[in-house]
């Protein structure tokens, strides 16, 4: 499925070539986004040698190179209920990952020259409905459990920043920022084979076994035998170890971008922040280097066709702001996301030798980055961090009643969202 990330020129020409033959390595990384490109590129940094990592299709093909661009911390689980988890202290903790998260991007992008279109124009949390309670109380909880300040927008603010009558008051990430992801992805590549690292496209893992005190990963063209296995796969699973890929389940979001709009862009937006909203079943947007409109939201346990996303997430963009009607849609796409039950990444040791990070829901790209980090450091140092994690492991995804509870739950927090805009007498969410 084409998407707009991926119809860049600059990305089309560079390709790492397929796995062929058999080879020796201390690791061996199979998955190539955020978490596996993380771990690859953390290791080498750390001077740990012999590092090879496996992507089934191009780098950055799953969600890691989808998604909506949204940089900022947090996980798929919401502040409250993870302070609800793991008291005051822990929760801070993991919370604070994500945050040196969105740092550590930000200094790979300096130290990498990686040309990734980063706009440092923060992230807008818009409430979709009257009632501005839930962003005191969040913006509150930030403060006092987290240490995070969130700036209160009002909605006469709101208004002047974002041209339509739908939202009322707003919270501001001021530390938040945006990017395209399929380039930065492919800048991790880079970084990761400059200092040392081996990356191999079209190669997918088709089996692992277990070589004595170490591991086997086959390929269609070649063999891996590796000290440690990382598994980094994502929504796009592998089929290698049963109980892992049983963990989780693969969800579906859709994303749209527009024609370039040129001054037209200045007509709905006078900010170039990215913006989402209130509801359980958000939309996400942001405005590109190009004056393109990205839209992205909805989840289902099934991908779509392109027609059928564009006429969806168009009609949800026009509820937004009705004077695009008529633009042009050029690229529309889904991808699939990992989501575990309890809604937290699943990261960590699960066998002698045997790593894995996968399960960053809707909320990816700092929380992966962080597992990636966190796997260099536990692989090359003996660094502990990683069982901060402990209480969120590989419990059952349900399958498959997993993907009709997880349909069933969606459509009834749609029709929850729906309810509570048509109390307060607008129009339908």
């Amino acid at each position: 499925m084409d998407t707009y990330y991926a119809a860049d020129p600059m990305l089309q020409s560079h390709r790492h070539p397929s796995l062929e033959g058999r080879r020796e390595v201390r690791t061996c990384v199979i998955g190539g986004g955020f978490a596996g490109l993380n771990t690859a590129l953390g290791l080498v940094e750390r001077g740990h040698d012999g590092v090879l990592l496996l992507e089934a299709g191009r780098i950055g093909h799953g969600a890691s190179g989808r998604n909506g661009g949204f940089v900022f911390g947090g996980y798929s689980r919401d502040e409250a209920t993870l302070l609800a988890d793991l008291g005051p202290v822990r929760a801070r903790e993991l919370y604070a990952g994500t945050r040196e998260a969105v740092e550590l991007i930000r200094r790979r992008i300096r130290q990498g020259a990686i040309e990734c279109e980063l706009s440092e124009s923060g992230v807008i949390w818009a409430n979709w409905f009257r009632d501005p309670g839930p962003l005191r109380e969040r913006q509150r909880l930030l403060a006092d459990a987290y240490g995070v300040s969130w700036e209160w927008l009002s909605r006469e603010e709101m208004a002047s920043l974002l041209r339509t009558r739908r939202y009322g008051e707003g919270l501001f990430e001021r530390d938040a920022f945006h990017f395209h992801p399929l380039k930065y992805v492919h800048g991790l590549a880079r970084m990761a084979v400059e200092r040392g690292a081996c990356v191999h496209e079209a190669s997918p893992a088709i089996g692992l076994q277990r070589r004595g005190a170490g591991w086997r990963v086959q390929t269609p063209g070649g063999s891996v035998e590796a000290e440690t296995v990382v598994l980094a796969c994502g929504g796009y699973l592998a089929g290698l170890v049963r109980h892992v890929d049983a963990a989780v389940l693969p969800i579906s979001t859709y994303v749209m971008t527009t024609a370039p709009l040129g001054d037209r862009l200045d007509e709905v937006m006078a900010t170039r922040a990215a913006v989402y909203d209130t509801r359980f079943a958000f939309d996400y947007y942001r405005p590109l280097a190009d004056t393109r409109l990205l839209w992205g939201g909805r989840i289902s346990i099934r991908e779509r066709s392109p027609r059928a996303v564009r006429r969806l997430l168009y009609r949800d963009m026009l509820k937004v702001f009705p004077q695009l009607d008529g633009v042009e849609i050029e690229h529309a796409w889904s991808g699939r996301m990992s989501y575990a039950r309890h809604q937290m990444p699943q990261i960590g040791a699960i066998g002698e030798g045997l790593w894995l990070a996968q399960a960053f829901g809707g909320h990816g790209v700092a929380p992966s980055t962080h597992a990636g980090d966190l796997l260099a450091s536990a692989i090359a140092e003996g660094d502990t961090r990683w069982r901060r994690f402990d209480g969120y492991g590989l419990v059952s995804a349900m399958k498959p009643l997993g993907f009709a509870a997880a349909q069933s739950s969606y459509w009834w927090a749609m029709a929850r969202d729906g309810w509570k805009a048509w109390r307060e007498g607008r129009a339908t969410a």
